[in-house]
């Protein structure tokens, strides 16, 4: 849903790990994306779907799809829409500072939703923290001349991955958890992995040597990944765990100032 730069981004995205265009159905603030509609640029024109369905309305193409992704406005999708979709539903509401549908009326509707926002005060954060900075890295070390669609996919190939594999204890400590582990609440890593760094850049980095874009290879990749785990330094995990523990859990903090006697 919505014809923004970034949901252009995500869809692109979708088509080149394998989705078609026939299974879009997208909306902007004048409505459907459909063949014929005058104002639909050309680069958009792929996912507009036949004219015989301009009458759609949201509430229609939510009945039994089996995903949705809002990078629109916030408070546009309503428990009963939720309630209309395939079983098993995946609902990325990204609209800040209030998604689309709010985590819990979406979770309140359906029990086997699989749900993600853009808020860090629910689970499954998708946050652009987690790609940029390691694609970018990835990217500088091997001196890329692009960022191509080789590499965003290495890095989508590369989250997905971790978050499959056990959390760290000082992840766990950091969001107030015991034991996090891969399941409709934990789809995406947590965005102070510091896992990060070490995961992401070097699939972006191969990815650039392979597809040709790379003008200083990397040969030594235990070596890479060492260099890339030293660049975190202790000190800054622990800040970061500290300070975001602090913000979750924030206490009142009394001081008392003694006057100084002059001498």
């Amino acid at each position: 849903m919505g014809q923004s730069a970034a949901a252009m981004a995500c869809m692109k995205l979708y088509v080149s790990i394998g989705a078609r265009y026939e299974n879009f159905i997208v909306f902007d603030k004048d409505g459907i994306l459909y063949k014929g509609r005058p104002d639909i640029e050309e680069l958009k024109y792929n996912f507009c779907v036949d004219e015989k369905y301009k009458n759609y309305d949201l509430i229609k193409a939510l009945k039994d799809a089996d995903v949705f992704l809002g990078l629109s406005v916030g408070n546009v999708v309503t428990a009963d829409m939720i309630k209309s979709m395939a079983k098993n539903p995946i609902v990325f509401a990204m609209a800040n500072p209030d998604p689309e549908i709010t985590y819990t009326i979406a979770v309140a509707a359906r029990k086997d939703i699989i749900m993600a926002t853009g808020r860090s005060d629910f689970p499954n954060q998708v946050n652009n923290v987690l790609g940029f900075p390691y694609i970018f890295r990835g990217a500088l070390d091997v001196r890329a001349t692009e960022i191509n669609e080789a590499m965003k996919i290495a890095a989508v190939k590369a989250l997905a991955e971790l978050t499959k594999t056990p959390v760290p204890d000082i992840v766990n400590l950091a969001y107030n958890e015991k034991n996090i582990s891969f399941g409709p609440s934990y789809i995406i890593p947590k965005p102070l992995d510091p896992r990060l760094l070490a995961t992401i850049a070097p699939a972006v980095a191969k990815a650039a040597i392979v597809s040709g874009v790379a003008r200083l290879p990397i040969t030594d990749w235990e070596e890479y990944v060492l260099q890339l785990n030293k660049r975190l330094g202790l000190d800054n995990q622990l800040s970061r765990v500290i300070g975001n523990k602090a913000r979750k859990d924030p206490k009142r903090v009394v001081l008392q100032m003694q006057k100084m006697r002059k001498f």
